[in-house]
């Protein structure tokens, strides 16, 4: 076999944030990326995913044991091979993380053994893709939060998000601050990440409205769908129901879409099955004829968006924009609100940074 897989490789790196940060939910101060290498002769593609360093075991255990010796064109059968092999390992979740990453780096090599950028094999239906800017960790204090949001703003994003969630009253006062740092124009987006209860996420949906927001991202869990469809209800006109993002294989989307519970459906490269399992997630939105968004991962959402026909716009994440720039030589700078895909790379068009082994750990 001319272009096989040879061997997959795993390497772990751990990124401390800028500054300590929180959501509704969740607190953190670091970011680890699994970061997955597969090789076939020569030629080597790139893939990684936002998880816990064990799925760079699954990388190079079951996942490896699965695609090696496969003809490295072949994605659609070694994506399925893969989900074969972590039947009695549970497929959502890590698995189904680990497998992005796999599967991503699989569609990079393919792209280079090709020799066109990885938009370009996978047909583009635009050239760019629209982006907004997303941070406003409830960490920040006032200054910071507006600071980031208006920068943003001056570099012509057409929209930014803020979390919100861990202290209502707080971030009543904080959306009037981010209003006033963005203007008039920009949209308002915030995120609750599922803080909410339902009946708490009326009454906040309702003071938000007041300040111009429009889109309200996991205002109870993703997992409540009765709850998602109250709130797209009886959410204040204008403003947009949002979900979607920890949906891992594909019938996770098929019952939200089924459900009808959201106005955008999100979804997440690195967790739902790469390259492969995102295109199939745009298909199933665009038979229910529902706009997607991409969360998180801009470089990767970046040349896969360019082939998403129901696509709206892709997160712009802050500390994955981060991130990418630590580790990754070629990663893309949004220019008048877009990231646009360099023509003239092959695959995704990034290779690891010398420096990036600082924040190489072991696994």
């Amino acid at each position: 076999m001319a272009d096989a897989i040879e061997r997959v490789e795993a390497v772990v790196y751990v990124v401390p944030t800028d500054r300590r940060e929180s959501d509704g939910t969740f607190v953190w101060d670091r970011t680890t990326v699994v970061v997955v290498h597969v090789l076939s002769g020569a030629s080597e593609g790139l893939g990684w995913t936002y998880a816990d360093a064990s799925a760079a075991r699954l990388a190079t255990g079951p996942l490896a044991s699965a695609v090696v010796g496969l003809d490295a064109a072949a994605t659609s059968g070694a994506w399925s091979a893969m989900s074969r092999a972590v039947r009695n390992i549970g497929r959502p979740g890590l698995a189904w993380e680990a497998i992005s990453a796999v599967d991503i780096a699989l569609w990079d090599l393919r792209s280079k053994l090709v020799g066109l950028p990885l938009a370009r094999l996978l047909g583009p239906a635009r050239e760019s893709v629209r982006v907004y800017g997303s941070g406003g960790f409830t960490s920040y204090d006032d200054d910071a939060l507006a600071a980031q949001l208006s920068a943003w703003a001056a570099a012509d994003f057409p929209a930014v998000k803020m979390k919100v969630g861990r202290c209502p009253a707080r971030d009543r006062r904080r959306v009037r601050v981010a209003r006033e740092a963005i203007g008039a124009d920009v949209a308002l987006f915030v995120d609750a990440n599922g803080a909410w209860s339902r009946k708490q996420a009326l009454y906040e949906m309702d003071r938000f409205a007041e300040q111009g927001v429009t889109w309200v991202e996991e205002p109870v869990s993703s997992e409540d769908l009765e709850g998602l469809r109250l709130l797209r209800d009886r959410a204040p006109a204008g403003m947009e129901i949002a979900a979607g993002e920890y949906g891992y294989v594909l019938d996770d989307f098929r019952r939200m879409l089924v459900a009808d519970c959201v106005d955008v459906v999100q979804a997440d490269v690195t967790r739902c099955g790469g390259v492969t399992g995102i295109m199939a997630v745009a298909a199933l939105c665009e038979a229910f004829q529902m706009p997607l968004s991409t969360h998180c991962a801009p470089h990767v959402h970046a040349h896969v968006g360019c082939a998403l026909r129901p696509l709206r716009h892709l997160e712009y994440f802050h500390d994955h924009a981060r991130v990418e720039h630590l580790l990754f030589e070629g990663a893309l700078e949004p220019h008048g609100g877009s990231l646009r895909p360099e023509p003239n790379r092959a695959g995704l068009g990034v290779t690891i940074r010398p420096g990036a082994r600082r924040y190489r750990v072991d696994h």
